[in-house]
Formats: C-alpha cells, structure tokens, sequence
C-alpha cells in the first residue's frame, strides 16, 4: 500500500478548494465587472448623443457641411457625426468617418467594426446626432477594469497556499511529535512514551500505546525468565541423568544387550538435551531478544565461533573461513542473539555436510557472510519450507528441524536477511546460506585471514 501524508492530503484538499472557489469568484467577478463597465459607457454614449442633438436642436442656424478640429484628438476619443434626413453627414468631428457610421439611421445602440454608435431619438429639428466609442478605447477599458478586479485574487493565491501550509503544518506538529516517539519504539526501546503536550483528540492514543507497550515489556519479560529458568532447569536433570548412564555403562560389560542399551539411552539423552537447548533457543528467539540494537563487531562472533566448532569436528569435517582481508564489521543488534543466530546456522552446515568436506564461511565484501556445506541438492519445495519449525532437509542425519527457523526468526528481528539457495551454481550440489546485515561498517586490513 502506498504511503501518504496527513499534512500533505489536508493542505492540497484545502488548497483545492479555496483555489476552486477563487476561480470561480474570479470568473463571476469578470463578467460582473464587464457587465457593469460596459452599461457605464453605454449610459455615457447615449448621455453625450442626447446633449449633442439637444444642441443642435437649439442652434439658430443649421450646421455646416465641416469638421470640427479639436486638439488632443485621439484613437481612443469619442466621436460623433450630424447627418441630415438624407443620411449625408453636414458635420463631424476629426476622428469620424467621412460617411456616416450606419446606413439605417434609428435611435439606440449599433455595433460597427470600429465603434460602438448611439443614435439619439429625434427632436423638432431635421438632424440627428450619432455618437461613436471606438472599440479600442471600449475593449481597454473592460479588461482594465476587469484586471483590477481579479488580479489581486489571483496574486493572493500563493499567499493563501504559504498560510495554509503553515497552519496545517503547525497544528499537525504534536502528532509529528508522536509519530516520532512512536517509530522509535519497537526494537529495543519499548519505554512508554513522555507527555507531549499532546490535543485531546491525540491523549487516548498515547494512553493506548503506552499501556500497550507496559504488557509488551512485562510478556516478554515473563518470557525471557522462563526460558533461562527452563533452561537452567532442565540441563541440570538431563546432565545428570547422561552422568548416571554413563557411569552405568562402565559397570555393565561391554558387548553385551545391556551395554548396547545403555549406549541407546545415553545417546537418546544427548539428543533430547539439543532437543531442549534448541527449544530454548527458538523461545527466545520468539520472544523478541534480538530486537536490541547496539554496536559489535560480528566478525569477532564469527571467529570466535567458527574456532570452537572448529574444534570440535563431526566425522573429520571442519570450518574454512575466508575473511577476505576485512578486520571488523560493525552492525547494530544483539550480539548474544547472532551468536545464537551464527551457531545454528554453522550447526546446521557441519550437521547435513557430506563425507570430509569442510564448511566453507567467506565474509562478502559487502559485510555479508556466506555458508556453504556439501550435501545433495534439494527441491525448490523442500528449500521453501526449510525456516519453518521442524522441517529437516531429507539428508538423513538425524537434526532438530530448529535451526534454520531460530535463525531466520533472529534475522527477521535484526533487520538482515537469510537467503537460502541449492544447489551451488557451480557444482550442482550444495546448500548455501548468506546473510545480509544492514547498514554493516566495513573495515578493510592489509592482510587476509
């Protein structure tokens, strides 16, 4: 599922809106605007014509076939023309046309290419006045007005989206605060979380996730002392009951029906104490110990194990590691939990390998750490199911089917990842394990170990 923003989803919502909405002012202000500009000229126009024919009408003498010249005359100024009944222009000023501005003469408005005309209505005398605004000075002075009107809204926009975001922004700062607080816990910090001055509507949650967290730390607590007490009470018995059976071997004479099965109980007893320390080893690791997060060297781990495994060799097979000159790699985790996560997994190399081939462990260069032990290939299916509890791999050495899941479960807590492949590229056979760590510091030395 995709990720999204509370902060970003209620800015752009709002935005939207507010945008939207001054649009359409905008739009409903233009035409208003527009409207109004141009009843304003009209009233003028047809005010101008009606004087001018007032004033003919009251001249003692009829026009002149002339034109009136005024200064200042521009492309922009009204004009006007006195026509008699015959439709021939007797007078007009410097900007009018030679011919009259309509060849029907009747009273009100007409639209020409150049002008906007009003005829006035007539009076007792023969002429009649027509008055002209040219289209020029009519269309400027609309998108003027309308530019005054609607600009300063649209300017306004930016400012609007700066205000928005920093009060959304503002007032989403507390559930930032927890949202903090909250991505912190989880790992190894399962602390309650410290008041935040937090809303009301954002209390409860604090109050759900701290009660959380409280019965979090006390399960896993309970958890992590009965899987030391269990452990510590059954080595104890199972120790002493191998004791016994030994000594009870060295009283019994060898070769006969009581020594083979004294034999198959000690040997029993051995592998019902893996059994139990594997069982503990997955308790913990299911109850979240590997979810600490400190700084250790795992190739001081990995020695370390690799040398007491080393030495303590199954049917002649030992570990070959390969640091490929690296010194350190430093990861974040619980150091007791890769050790317990390493173990497994070189177990499991040493238990399932074939005749006398050494496990062979090469530190990547990358910080990854490869295991490789020979035995037959196994199916995808087989190889699928391998993390599960219980599954074994069909080598036919007896194993608890644990390892592989207590380790994959510790690598899940820590981040890394366990990729499981067979068989090798290059042999056909074998069975690989490489883990990944995140974020590993990598030191390289001079020489190779």
């Amino acid at each position: 599922m995709k990720n999204w923003s509370l902060a970003t989803r209620i800015v752009s919502g709002v935005l939207s809106v507010v945008t939207l909405s001054l649009l359409a002012l905008s739009l409903a202000v233009a035409g208003f605007t527009r409207y109004e500009i141009t009843e304003r000229l009209d009233n003028s126009l047809q005010e101008v014509s009606e004087r001018l024919q007032a004033t003919i009408a009251t001249q003692s003498r009829g026009p002149r076939d002339t034109v009136a010249w005024v200064p200042d005359v521009g492309p922009r100024t009204l004009a006007y023309q006195v026509v008699d009944q015959s439709g021939h222009v007797v007078l007009r000023s410097q900007n009018a046309p030679v011919q009259s501005f309509v060849p029907d003469i009747h009273t009100g408005f007409v639209d020409t290419p150049r002008f906007r005309v009003y005829i006035a209505a007539p009076t007792a005398t023969a002429y009649r006045v027509l008055v002209g605004e040219p289209t020029l000075h009519r269309r400027g002075a609309t998108w003027r007005a309308t530019a005054i009107a609607i600009v300063p809204i649209l300017v306004f926009l930016p400012v609007i989206w700066l205000l928005v975001r920093l009060i959304v922004r503002r007032a989403l700062r507390p559930l930032d605060r927890l949202h903090d607080e909250m991505q912190s816990r989880g790992s190894g910090n399962l602390r309650p979380i410290p008041s935040l001055d937090l809303p009301v509507e954002l209390v409860s949650i604090q109050h759900a996730v701290n009660t959380l967290l409280a019965r979090l730390e006390t399960a896993l607590s309970t958890e992590r002392a009965f899987a030391a007490s269990a452990a510590h009470e059954l080595r104890n018995p199972l120790g002493a009951l191998l004791a016994q059976v030994q000594m009870l071997g060295r009283m019994v004479p060898a070769g006969t029906e009581a020594s083979r099965r004294v034999d198959i109980i000690a040997d029993r007893t051995r592998r019902l104490g893996r059994i139990v320390e594997k069982l503990l080893q997955f308790s913990r690791a299911s109850s979240g110990v590997a979810f600490r997060r400190n700084r250790f060297d795992l190739l001081t781990v990995l020695r370390v194990l690799a040398d007491d495994l080393g030495h303590n060799l199954n049917d002649g097979r030992g570990i070959i590691l390969n640091a490929n000159g690296i010194s350190h790699i430093f990861v974040h985790g619980d150091m007791d939990a890769t050790g317990i996560m390493l173990r497994n997994l070189l177990e499991n190399a040493l238990l399932h390998g074939m005749g006398n081939m050494p496990v062979n462990v090469t530190v990547l260069p990358d910080g990854g750490i490869d295991i490789i032990n020979d035995c037959p290939a196994l199916a995808p299916d087989m190889l699928a199911r391998l993390t599960s509890p219980f599954v074994r791999g069909g080598t036919g050495t007896r194993g608890s089917g644990l390892g592989l899941a207590i380790a994959s479960n510790i690598a899940r807590q820590m981040d890394a990842t366990v990729c499981l492949r067979s068989p090798l590229s290059e042999s056909g056979r074998g069975f690989g394990v490489r883990i990944a760590f995140p974020d590993p510091d990598v030191t390289q030395s001079h020489g190779e170990v």
